[in-house]
C-alpha cells in the first residue's frame, strides 16, 4: 500500500472512507479525492488491487496469455507447428509472468492512490456505526475512525461447499489454483461458469486432459445461444471434454488420485479437482448485523440505483453486491456510488450498456441484446454474421472459426446486441458498444470505413448480411438464411 498520511480532522476524521482497494475501492476512493474530498482506503491485505489484481482478473488472464504462447497454438493454426509443452517448464513460466505483471499493477495502485493524497491505512475494518470504525492492524494495534461516509468494496471470495475436500492439496477453488505446484494429467472442474471455461480451456491448450461438470444443458447460458454453442464446439475441438446435465455429490482421495462421484451415478478420476461454482461476498467481520446492513445471499450487500445500502451513510460496490461482478462494472460502480453520496451532478448512475468479456480460447464477448432474448421480450429482429472464415485478417492469423454477430431492430434498424467469438473479442465488441450507445442502425454500419485487413470489417460484413434480410435481397445466399457456427466452421474446413 501506499505510505500512510496523517489528516487533521474537521469534524469527521475524513469525508470517505473506503474498505477494500481492489477495482472499486481504488476508483471510488480516488473519484472522492479528485473533487476534493479527504478520503482514506483501509486494506487489509499487504498489497492493494483486490481478487482482481492478485487471485482473479489478471493472475488468470496473464496466465492465459502464457498458456496460449507456452503451447504455440497460434503458430500450430497458421504454419502447422505443433509445440510439445515441457510440464517442468511450464509452471514456473505460468507463474513467473503472473506475478511480474501483478507487481507492475500493485505499483500503478499505489501510484494513483499517492497522487491523489488518498490515506493508505493496513488493517482489518470493523464497523461500529454508521459513521465508525475500529481498523485493527496485523500486530493488534488498533485505530477508531470516523467518517461522513463509508464505501464497502471488500469484494468476494471463493464459494466453498461442505462436499468438497478443500484441505486437500490436488483439490483447488479459483484462488489457490493460481499457486499450482506442477502441471496435472488431467483435471475435473466443476462449474462451467466463466471461471471454469475459463481455466479448462486454458489447461486444455497446455495438453491437460480437461473434464468440465456442468449441472445445467450448456455453458454460460447468459450468452447468445449461437455463442454458447460456438465456444462449445471450439473447446471441444481444444480436448475439453463436457459432462453437461450432471453435477457432483462427492469427492473423495483415494490413493494417488481425486475421484469424484457423480449425480448421474458415474464416476471420474484426476489428478487434480478445481471447483469454480460461484463466489461469495467478503463480508465476515466487517460488522454488518451491528450496524444494521441489509444483506443478500452468499453475504453479499443489499444496495439500491445509487448503491447506497439501507443504511444512509454506507454504501457498497463491486463483487460484494453481486451480479455482474465484473472488474469493469465493479470500477464504475464505484464512481456512481461516491458521485451520489456527495451529489456530484456528472455521473449519477451506471450505464446499462456494458460488454461482457469471457477470456476462454478462443474469447467471447457480447454487449446488448442477444437474438433469444429479445424475441423472449416480443421484439422483432434482424440477425446479420461476419465470419472470420471470410475476412482476411482472419485468413492472415489463422482464426477462421470466429464470427460477429449483430442483432438489429426489425422495425428500426437500430443495432441492440453485438456478439464476438475469436482472437481479439473482447476488444472488437467495443465497436458495437459504441455504435448502440450512439442508436446506430444497420445502415451506419454499412456506410463505414474500416481499414484492410482487419478483423473490424466482420462488423460490415455481418451488416450487409442484415441489410439483405432488411431490403429482402433475393440472392441465393440470403435466401438461404445466416450462417450457423457449425456453417462457420464448415466453410473454413479446407477440401478433402
Amino acid at each position: 500500500m501506499a505510505a500512510e498520511t496523517t489528516l487533521a480532522p474537521v469534524g469527521w476524521d475524513y469525508d470517505l472512507v473506503v474498505i477494500g482497494s481492489g477495482p472499486a475501492g481504488e476508483k471510488g476512493a480516488v473519484q472522492a479525492a479528485y473533487f476534493g474530498k479527504r478520503v482514506a482506503i483501509v486494506e487489509k491485505e499487504p498489497q492493494p488491487g483486490g481478487a482482481c489484481v492478485h487471485t482473479g482478473t489478471l493472475p488468470s488472464k496473464t496466465m492465459r496469455e502464457t498458456a496460449i504462447f507456452l503451447s504455440g497454438r497460434a503458430q500450430r493454426e497458421v504454419y502447422g507447428v505443433h509445440v510439445t509443452v515441457d510440464p517442468a517448464v511450464a509452471v514456473p513460466k505460468l507463474l513467473s509472468r503472473k506475478d511480474a505483471v501483478r507487481a507492475a499493477e500493485v505499483d500503478r495502485i499505489n501510484w494513483n492512490i499517492g497522487r491523489h493524497k488518498v490515506d493508505s491505512i493496513l488493517g482489518r475494518a470493523q464497523l461500529l456505526g454508521p459513521n465508525e470504525m475500529v481498523v485493527t492492524a496485523t500486530r493488534g494495534a488498533a485505530r477508531r475512525i470516523t467518517s461522513e461516509f463509508i464505501l464497502i468494496a471488500s469484494g468476494s471470495i471463493p464459494h466453498r461447499p461442505s462436499h468438497v475436500p478443500f484441505d486437500d492439496p490436488d483439490v483447488d477453488d479459483s484462488d489457490t489454483i493460481l499457486q499450482l505446484d506442477r502441471m496435472p494429467k488431467d483435471l475435473v472442474i466443476l462449474g462451467a461458469g466463466v471461471i471454469g471455461c475459463e481455466y479448462a480451456s486454458m489447461f486444455a491448450a497446455l495438453e491437460v486432459r480437461v473434464t468440465l461438470v456442468e449441472g445445467r444443458k450448456e455453458i454460460l447460458s447468459f450468452l447468445d445461444a449461437d455463442m454458447s454453442e460456438a465456444l462449445r464446439l471450439a473447446m471441444t475441438e481444444l480436448g475439453v471434454n463436457f459432462l453437461l446435465g450432471d453435477s457432483a455429490t462427492r469427492v473423495v482421495r483415494e490413493g494417488t488420485r481425486i475421484v469424484t462421484e457423480l449425480a448421474s451415478g458415474g464416476l471420474l478420476e484426476s489428478e487434480k479437482l478445481l471447483f469454480a461454482a460461484g463466489r461469495s461476498g467478503a463480508t465476515a467481520g466487517l460488522g454488518l448485523e451491528e450496524v444494521g446492513v441489509n444483506q443478500g445471499a452468499r453475504g453479499s450487500i443489499v444496495v439500491d440505483a445509487d448503491f447506497r445500502t439501507n443504511v444512509r451513510s454506507i454504501f457498497a460496490a463491486g463483487d460484494v453486491v453481486g451480479f455482474p461482478a465484473l472488474a469493469s462494472t465493479s470500477m464504475e460502480q464505484g464512481r456512481v456510488a461516491v458521485c451520489n453520496m456527495f451529489g456530484f451532478t456528472y455521473k449519477k448512475q451506471m450505464s446499462g450498456l456494458w460488454p461482457m468479456g469471457v477470456y476462454t480460447i478462443p474469447e467471447v464477448s457480447a454487449v446488448g441484446v442477444a437474438e433469444e432474448d429479445a424475441q423472449a421480450q416480443g421484439r422483432k429482429v434482424v440477425v446479420g454474421r461476419g465470419p472470420y472464415a471470410l475476412n482476411a485478417r482472419g485468413k492472415i492469423i489463422g482464426d477462421t472459426r470466429g464470427m460477429v454477430k449483430l442483432v438489429f431492430d426489425a422495425t428500426t434498424r437500430v443495432l441492440i446486441g453485438a456478439h464476438v467469438i475469436g482472437d481479439h473479442a473482447t476488444e472488437l465488441v467495443h465497436i458495437g458498444q459504441a455504435i448502440i450507445g450512439l442508436g446506430g442502425t444497420v445502415d451506419t454500419i454499412v456506410g463505414m470505413v474500416f481499414n484492410y485487413p482487419t478483423l473490424s470489417e466482420c462488423y460490415k460484413d455481418a451488416a450487409y448480411d442484415a441489410l439483405g434480410r432488411f431490403e429482402g435481397a433475393g440472392r441465393e445466399a440470403r435466401r438461404a438464411g445466416p450462417l450457423s457456427a457449425p456453417d462457420v466452421a464448415a466453410a473454413a474446413e479446407p477440401a478433402r
